[in-house]
């Protein structure tokens, strides 16, 4: 199998604090610096390019491969947070958000998608990507949740375990390929932002 790069989108142009998911967030004034970057990471010769149709990965798709088809993929969407898109995760009911912590993997945001959701929509778009590199050289750009979806899947790794095993920031570059007959992988850029993402609320860090 050729290898399949991995790479998540930069920094989106949101508070932090926020609950955001698969609403269609702008990125920040630093995209060109951080596009600069992730492009030192990957290799010349990207046959096929998927991408995450929200802004914040096409418009990195677009930039690191302007001469390379597109394919855009609403199952490589982040997660659906439905009802608490775009609200605080300090200003969310604790009725509601005590027990999604408690099992995010298969409790539903209401009007949303659980993690296992997110993660069999996913793997069906993962399984089309791997059936074409055996011939082609690809990049994927999507979203945090997505690419852990992903390594979980290759490593076998639980998904309530997954945000602890895999950390991946913004811009960060990701690398699978096949070794000894099972995919594995190696981070290439995973650099830490000046200040750490809130993706709970602030009573659960």
């Amino acid at each position: 199998m050729n290898d399949i790069y991995l790479i998540r989108h930069t920094t989106p142009a949101v508070a932090k604090g926020v609950c955001y998911g698969q609403t269609d967030l702008d990125v920040t004034e630093s995209f060109g610096q951080e596009a600069a970057a992730i492009g030192l990471h990957l290799p010349a010769g990207i046959d096929l390019v998927y991408s995450s149709p929200l802004q914040r990965c096409a418009r990195l798709a677009r930039s690191l491969f302007p001469a390379q088809p597109l394919s855009l993929q609403n199952d490589l969407m982040e997660v659906h947070c439905g009802e608490w898109e775009m609200r605080h995760w300090d200003d969310l009911p604790k009725h509601e958000i005590e027990p999604w912590m408690a099992d995010f993997v298969n409790i539903r945001i209401p009007g949303g998608e659980s993690y296992l959701d997110l993660q069999d929509r996913v793997a069906r778009c993962w399984s089309a990507i791997t059936e074409q590199a055996p011939d082609r050289r690809i990049a994927v750009v999507a979203h945090g949740g997505v690419i852990r979806s992903i390594l979980a899947r290759i490593t076998d790794t639980p998904l309530i375990n997954s945000f602890k095993v895999f950390t991946l920031h913004y811009g960060c570059v990701v690398r699978v390929f096949e070794k000894e007959g099972a995919l594995s992988y190696e981070t290439l850029l995973n650099i830490p932002p000046p200040e750490k993402e809130q993706h709970k609320p602030k009573s659960f860090y």
